[in-house]
């Protein structure tokens, strides 16, 4: 059965449960360290080092799909994800995203939560590389 042939209640159900999955990677992953956000930021660290990306989120908000420079960039992230076997994830709601990750940078700016990317922390990559290793 595919997502798309879930009816009604069903769909309601999953997507409570994909949302507070989702709400618990990225309030971990911001604990630990290992979120990116921003467009130019997550470009960046896409270049440098995919091998540690395990997410990108990509989020619009309303009227976001009449950003044709977004939407491109979009496009291009995608595509780069797809070549690195990054799963990819795409949203609605930058509102909550911004609850969830703090909506302002360190100089007052509101942050950029159009591209979120999640990546393994060194602890991490060592506990699954390492099987004595303790968390």
């Amino acid at each position: 059965m595919t997502f798309e042939e879930l009816t009604g209640d069903q769909k309601t159900d999953r997507m409570d449960v994909v949302k507070k999955a989702l709400e618990e990677v990225l309030s971990s992953a911001l604990a630990k360290g290992c979120i990116t956000v921003g467009v130019y930021e997550a470009a960046k660290l896409l270049n440098a080092d995919p091998d540690n990306v395990v997410l990108c989120l990509l989020a619009t908000d309303e009227g976001g799909d009449l950003d044709v420079a977004l939407q491109i960039h979009f496009t291009l992230i995608q595509a780069f994800c797809c070549e690195n076997d990054i799963n990819i994830m795409r949203v609605n709601n930058t509102h909550r995203l911004a609850k969830i990750l703090g909506g302002i940078d360190g100089t007052g700016e509101p942050k950029d939560l159009h591209c979120i990317l999640v990546t393994v922390s060194i602890t991490q990559i060592t506990i699954m590389t390492d099987p004595t290793a303790e968390a």
